[in-house]
């Protein structure tokens, strides 16, 4: 038999303590041993749940016990988990989680201490919720050089713009919705603002790429500022748009970034909608291929925790080889990335062609003062002192 505790009993805890227990006899088939759940670590009482007969509300008895060797830790934010996690990764026992702002700050250190101790700390759940994207990049693709990773990976984000699109509803209408629905937070700040597509593209690209790749270094915007005037000329050129996280390697480096951006009826993330998330990814062998399912949710999050559950009982006292070190990856100036700008003019054609050369332009019936035109590819540079010589940019938007 095989003990786990779990650290933390919300929404994703609870899903993991059901799908051990749901799921007992076929996990058990798999792992080839039985496994337990010794411990339930968290503040409350939950009277009338099966939980309650192995809760605790005392780390210390989770760390003591040499009967314990995997932690689930999904209790979210980086105090106390950070601490919980490092000590018991330093007592020789496996820890997995669906915390992407631990892994995003403090993965790599983890991830060492681990590899020290000849144990795991594997993080699945914390991208895509049970999209099982970490495992397809740190195993099934370490054959592929990876050059692209892009994706949908917030699903509050994607579910306003999905409402905005399909249902002509304002940001501030699709935003009381969601958060009327769960989809959002009562402060959705981290998600609307781009925060948790921000690391979790850090933490896709490192896994990609092979080194450690600094949220705090993604450029990064969110979608606070789309309006319904953008969603109709997005509509008007068979566009959507979409929050993505996106990095790519490039001639010149590596660049990563999160935005708004439109994107076409050809593109893979097109028809993504509400709460769902997928990510793409182009590998030199692989070509492209997109991973596609439920981003976020009890269950599905717990189907993706409990899978690292599984792969690390088969591996016990076994670090698993990963290609992640922690070697900082230089990202390149966000002055040379590259796309094209879907810009919303103030001006006359003359002074939008005599600065942005040739443009096609877009108008709408119910919209005055102003039209709009895709750029060609540019750079940030190169966009921002056109925009900034022509002096009559209301907003742009990237092209995917």
């Amino acid at each position: 038999m095989i003990n786990v505790a779990i650290m933390g009993y919300g929404t994703v805890g609870a899903g993991v303590f059901k799908v051990l227990t749901m799921n007992h006899d076929l996990i058990a088939k798999r792992v080839g041993e039985e496994l337990n759940v010794k411990y339930v670590l968290d503040l409350r009482e939950f009277p009338g749940d099966p939980a309650q007969e192995v809760l605790t509300h005392d780390f210390n008895d989770i760390l003591n016990d040499p009967d314990v060797k995997i932690v689930v830790e999904t209790m979210g934010g980086l105090r106390p988990s950070y601490t919980f996690t490092k000590t018991l990764l330093l007592a020789g026992k496996s820890v997995c989680t669906s915390n992407k702002e631990l892994v995003a700050e403090h993965g790599v250190e983890l991830r060492e201490i681990a590899k020290e101790n000849n144990i795991n700390y594997l993080f699945e759940a914390s991208c895509g919720g049970g999209i099982p994207i970490i495992h397809a990049l740190d195993s099934s693709l370490t054959a592929d050089e990876i050059d692209a990773v892009t994706g949908i990976v917030n699903g509050t984000t994607n579910y306003i713009l999905t409402q905005m699109t399909v249902h002509d509803e304002s940001f501030d209408v699709a935003l009381k919705a969601a958060q009327a629905k769960g989809f959002a937070e009562l402060h959705p700040e981290a998600d609307i603002e781009g925060h948790d597509a921000r690391r979790k593209i850090a933490i896709l690209s490192t896994m990609a790429y092979g080194k450690h790749v600094s949220y705090q270094n993604v450029v990064t915007e969110g979608i606070t500022d789309i309006d319904t005037t953008d969603i109709e000329y997005a509509k008007a050129q068979g566009l959507k748009i979409k929050l993505l996280a996106s990095s790519r390697k490039t001639e010149h480096g590596i660049w990563a970034m999160v935005a708004p951006m439109l994107v076409s009826a050809e593109n893979m993330l097109y028809n993504v909608e509400g709460v769902l998330n997928a990510i793409y990814v182009h590998g030199n062998a692989l070509g492209d291929a997109i991973f596609y399912g439920s981003g976020a949710g009890s269950l599905p999050t717990a189907s993706a925790v409990a899978g690292d559950i599984i792969t690390i009982a088969r591996s016990l006292d076994r670090t698993l080889p990963s290609d992640w070190t922690g070697e900082e990856l230089e990202l390149m100036p966000t002055d040379d990335i590259e796309h094209a700008f879907f810009v919303r003019f103030a001006g006359s054609e003359e002074e939008a062609k005599a600065v942005f050369g040739d443009i096609a332009p877009v108008r709408l019936d119910n919209v005055d003062g102003e039209f709009g035109f895709m750029t060609a590819v540019m750079t940030e540079k190169a966009f921002r002192e056109c925009s900034e010589k022509a002096g009559k940019v209301i907003k742009s938007i990237r092209r995917a």
